[in-house]
This record gives C-alpha cells, structure tokens and sequence, in this order.
C-alpha cells in the first residue's frame, strides 16, 4: 500500500516520527512538498547546529548532512530508523521524498498529518528546510 504524505506546513520531527513507523508496517511512504516542512526553534540555532554537525567530520568519514532538502529531510526520517539492520534498511528504502509535487502525484489526494501541522501546535518560533539547507549553502 502507498501513502502520499504531504509536508507542507508539518512539523519534521512528528512527519518523521509518522512516516519511520508506516514504512516498519510495510507501507511504501512518498513526502511531497518536502522543502516546506518546518523545524522548531530560532533559526539561527538551527543553521549554527546543522553547520557543526556537518563541519564536525572529514570528507571521507563523514557525518554526510546533504543541502538538498528532500535528502535532508529524508536523513531526518533515517534517524528514527534502525537503518544498519535487516528491517530498518528493508523500511527505509521505502520512503522517498520529492520537491514539490511530481506529475505522478498530480491527481492524487496527499494525506497531512494532522498531529504534525504547525496550527495544531503551540510552536512560534519555526524554520523551513528550505531556509536552512539555503542557510547550510544550497543552490536553490
């Protein structure tokens, strides 16, 4: 079974938390409108954390933190998953995150979280990824 998630407007962390367990049930997870997801917090401790994580290693080694921000969001989702084990790497092939909305997903109904959306939260402080993959140097 595929499930269109929508991340427009959706916290990362509860999108993340969502999507990491559907793909451990078996399901095939699509994110559209990844760009648009939001992080909590003041962005400038947001960006300053995101530039040592990934200033913290060596080129070789890592930790790799990409600047694009559907892989950015979909290094998030990895987190919640045991992605060096048998079930873990089998659930996270399953996810794919896309910007915008891809002509394969035109005509199809996008479910939104409801437990993840910014109005459903008490959050005045926020950050796209956009904003910071922007702020962490990507070409978009």
């Amino acid at each position: 079974m595929e499930i269109i998630l929508n991340a427009d407007g959706a916290i990362a962390g509860r999108l993340a938390a969502y999507a990491a367990k559907q793909a451990l049930l078996g399901h095939q997870i699509s994110i559209i409108n990844s760009e648009k997801a939001i992080i909590s917090g003041r962005k400038e401790n947001i960006v300053a954390r995101y530039k040592h994580k990934r200033d913290r290693g060596t080129p070789f080694k890592g930790p790799f933190i990409s600047r694009i921000p559907d892989r950015f969001l979909r290094r998030i989702i990895r987190g919640m998953l045991e992605h060096r084990r048998g079930r873990g790497k089998e659930a996270f092939t399953n996810i794919m995150c896309y910007l915008g909305v891809p002509e394969e997903f035109k005509g199809k109904q996008a479910i939104n979280v409801e437990r993840a959306l910014l109005k459903n939260s008490k959050i005045v402080r926020y950050v796209t990824v956009l904003d910071v993959c922007r702020a962490l140097g990507a070409k978009q």
